[in-house]
């Protein structure tokens, strides 16, 4: 947990024990270890039992059996969540935002303290401008099926926090990359390797990258925190990047040339197909139009808030982070 001089307001206490959602996924697993050094106990929830690395099983999708699961844990880091491949939108909602309400029902009835929400910064949805978006910005559905499945998680979190059932805080991460990131660096991998990678705005939109030690670090922050409850923080590493920069580095490790670029209504174009084709089996597509636009987007968002209420610095860079993901990419076979 990153220091600070200053003892208010982001002067944190110890952390006593802690409950992880999610706990087998990309972040839980890693939020699982990281607490793991610095909480009383650490307890991972998923679907699968696995007593070696302290993880029971329960579907927080369903009521029953989760208020045994969470007894005795005064903190809940809530990362489950249904996210994009084959998801639908039935699976997004029981997932995502009923399992989020039965979490806080059942952490309430466990007697935590508080509840921390991994939210995403996609929720604000379509950038228009080019100025750094700060978390007073509404949020806009944007018919993808996971960001908008985590607005209505955010509600159901908010309405717990004003209805004063527990202390929450919401932190909604950039675009989260490194080793086991699927999203932003294996599938990314795997389609520029294979020649499917193409970028709209011609390479030129703007990128928020958020190296996954960085997003560990704000969260645990956020578990302590003393003004955090009731806040919503944008978390990334702090600068944004273009597109064509960000993803260059992959394609560098893999010996490619520059990655294709196309103007953003081509890459709409492109991405129409899959998605339709998609929407008539019932799932989500991977590049939909939604993430086409992200990728187009001219503006990243404004950690200033994050700062002042957790603290929070992020300590690795753009090139470090790609250095360190490098390493792992190769580990695994996955720059053949």
């Amino acid at each position: 947990m990153r220091a600070t001089s200053d003892p208010s307001p982001t002067a944190s206490t110890a952390l006593g024990p802690v409950l992880v959602t999610g706990a087998s996924g990309f972040i839980g697993d890693r939020m699982r270890i990281r607490l793991d050094r610095a909480a009383a106990a650490v307890r991972g929830l998923d679907f699968q039992t696995d007593l070696k690395r302290g993880i029971v099983a329960a579907d927080i999708s369903e009521r029953d059996g989760l208020e045994a699961a969470f007894a005795g844990y005064e903190v809940v880091v809530h990362t489950a969540a249904a996210t994009r491949r084959g998801i639908t939108r039935d699976i997004a909602w029981r997932t995502n935002v009923l399992g989020t309400r039965n979490a806080i029902e059942a952490a309430v009835a466990a007697g935590a303290t508080r509840f921390v929400h991994l939210s995403t910064a996609r929720v604000y949805g379509e950038l228009d401008d080019d100025a750094d978006v700060e978390e007073t910005r509404p949020v806009r559905p944007s018919g993808d099926f996971f960001t908008d499945s985590k607005i209505a998680a955010e509600q159901v979190v908010l309405q717990a926090q004003a209805a004063g059932e527990i202390d929450c805080v919401i932190l909604r991460p950039g675009d989260v990359y490194g080793p086991g990131a699927r999203q932003w660096t294996v599938r990314p991998v795997e389609a520029i390797r294979s020649n499917r990678f193409v970028l709209p705005a011609k390479g030129d939109g703007v990128f928020s990258p958020l190296y996954v030690d960085n997003l560990l670090d704000a969260t645990e922050l956020a578990c302590t925190a003393p003004s955090a409850p009731g806040t919503v923080l944008n978390v990334s590493d702090g600068a944004g990047v273009a597109c064509r920069e960000f993803f260059g580095h992959y394609a560098r490790m893999l010996g490619k040339g520059s990655i294709p670029v196309v103007p953003t209504l081509a890459a709409l174009g492109l991405a129409a197909v899959p998605e339709a084709a998609a929407r008539i089996g019932g799932t989500d597509a991977e590049a939909t139009r939604a993430t086409m636009r992200h990728l187009a987007r001219p503006a990243t968002y404004s950690i200033e808030r994050a700062g002042k209420v957790l603290g929070y610095e992020p300590a690795v860079g753009l090139e470090r982070g790609m250095n360190e993901t490098e390493v792992w990419l190769r580990e695994h076979g996955l720059l053949r």
